[in-house]
């Protein structure tokens, strides 16, 4: 158990370590790169008080991290609303799957930042269009992983049903719904990771509260402690959803019990 354990610590440890040897190198001959010694101090400071509150436009980081939580998590029930039962459609229906195509298609590649704009002439102020952003980006994950996972139904099943006259409703619980909750989750974990990338690159752009905003600010003010700190918050947040995520999508998985 010792001998597992060490293996399992100690590469990701090795990797840790090399980056901030590297980092401390190349900070070591540049003027404007702060090493990791001088982040972690100013670290350290900022996590002291991470919730005080100076202004609308001077709050600690506690702050700006839950606000972009909150969009997050908004944006991404809002997609989640929409794209999973959207997603059961498509896969049950070819001929609707076959309607909604090309428009999949076409919007599915648009960068989240094309969308900002759009969402800012609708809403006509930022937080909802941040919001809009999330949902437009984070959808099509949810909605294509559905629609896989209600396709790959095998149609034995399908057939078996239609034999014994099952209503719709009946095949959706009985059938599609138990067989696709593995594709299901493994779109809502794709969307969520979309959804915190768009956020953190709208809120640069739409200002207010946000870890984005704060990251921007922190750059127009030349704080490049502050700008590595983020950095890392923004890496770490985005690993304890995906961790999370991947619990969830174990313990609901049929395929790993």
């Amino acid at each position: 158990m010792a001998r597992s354990g060490l293996a399992a610590v100690l590469p990701p440890l090795f990797g840790i370590s090399a980056l901030v040897l590297i980092w401390a190198l190349v900070a070591r001959g540049s003027d404007y790169l702060p090493g990791p010694g001088s982040t972690l101090t100013s670290a350290i400071e900022l996590f002291s008080d991470p919730f005080y509150r100076k202004g609308p436009n001077d709050q600690g980081i506690g702050w700006n991290l839950l606000a972009s939580l909150s969009r997050v998590a908004q944006g991404f029930g809002l997609a989640a609303l929409v794209g999973i039962p959207l997603g059961f459609v498509l896969g049950r229906f070819t001929m609707i799957s076959r309607a909604f195509q090309p428009i999949v298609s076409l919007l599915r590649p648009v960068s989240p930042l094309a969308w900002l704009p759009i969402g800012l002439a609708v809403f006509q102020a930022a937080n909802p269009a941040a919001i809009f952003t999330i949902f437009i980006c984070s959808i099509w994950p949810m909605l294509l992983n559905t629609a896989l996972g209600v396709a790959s139904v095998p149609q034995d099943y399908l057939n078996v049903a239609r034999v014994l006259r099952l209503s719709e409703w009946t095949v959706f619980t009985r059938i599609l719904l138990p067989a696709s909750i593995p594709y299901v989750l493994t779109g809502a974990k794709l969307a969520l990771g979309i959804a915190w990338l768009s956020i953190v690159a709208s809120e640069m752009l739409t200002g207010g509260v946000g870890i984005g905003f704060w990251l921007w600010d922190e750059w127009n003010n030349l704080n490049m402690e502050h700008i590595l700190i983020a950095i890392v918050v923004i890496g770490v947040v985005g690993l304890a959803i995906e961790q999370g995520m991947n619990l969830v999508a174990k313990r609901f998985d049929y395929r790993s019990n």
